[in-house]
């Protein structure tokens, strides 16, 4: 049985499949021009906008749930050109290397080192992470080092060892890097003076990495 949800959200729908009990041995499913994100019992799928009828058994012995994007919004949520994922069905996190990107860099590598991992060109790399995040590669690289820093810092650190740690050249540089991104002195962040805490690196845990 099949139905649909309303989400609130203009051009997405929440969508639920389950097996009918009788033998049926899959479906066409039509090209619609529309993106899905599909959760079953191994995981994630993306299917990505069709230019022709797709055979798929998916649903023929479990239940799906899934949010289907209208046309042109898919991409937009992925953050993947939509002629990457034409008439094809893939796992979740084979299509995402921006979230791993984000992570490399969170960890301190160098932008130059992470295109090289991937195998793309700096202009590639600029595109997709302006895409994703909003700002390029090394943008997303200070703030990321900056989250690092600050972190390092509110646990007590002296910040000349933080400086060195995250890979600023001294501590003047890591200074200059923390007012230019948060308006206020790393001392201020890190005794949390009221009203430094607008920027939003102190609103998630340091571990984690949140994706624009």
């Amino acid at each position: 049985m099949y139905r649909e949800l309303p989400t609130g959200i203009r051009g997405v729908t929440l969508w639920r499949s389950e097996p009918s009990g009788a033998r049926v041995g899959g479906t066409h499913v039509l090209p619609d021009g529309c993106m899905d994100l599909i959760r079953h019992a191994d995981g994630f799928l993306v299917a990505g906008p069709d230019t022709t009828s797709q055979f798929s058994d998916l649903a023929a012995d479990r239940p799906l749930t899934a949010v289907r994007f209208e046309p042109g919004l898919g991409a937009r949520f992925f953050g993947v050109d939509a002629s990457e994922l034409t008439d094809r069905r893939v796992p979740l996190d084979e299509h995402d290397p921006m979230a791993d990107l984000a992570r490399t860099l969170a960890a301190g590598a160098a932008v130059t080192e992470v295109a090289a991992t991937l195998g793309w060109s700096d202009r590639t790399l600029r595109r997709r992470s302006a895409r994703a995040y909003g700002y390029g590669p090394k943008m997303l690289s200070r703030v990321l080092r900056f989250r690092r820093a600050v972190a390092r810092a509110r646990a007590g650190d002296d910040f000349a060892r933080v400086a060195a740690d995250c890979g600023y050249s001294d501590q003047a540089h890591l200074a200059r890097e923390v007012r230019a991104l948060s308006g206020v002195t790393l001392g201020e962040l890190a005794r949390g003076r009221p009203g430094s805490a607008a920027n939003r690196s102190t609103l998630w845990p340091s571990g984690s990495i949140a994706l624009a």
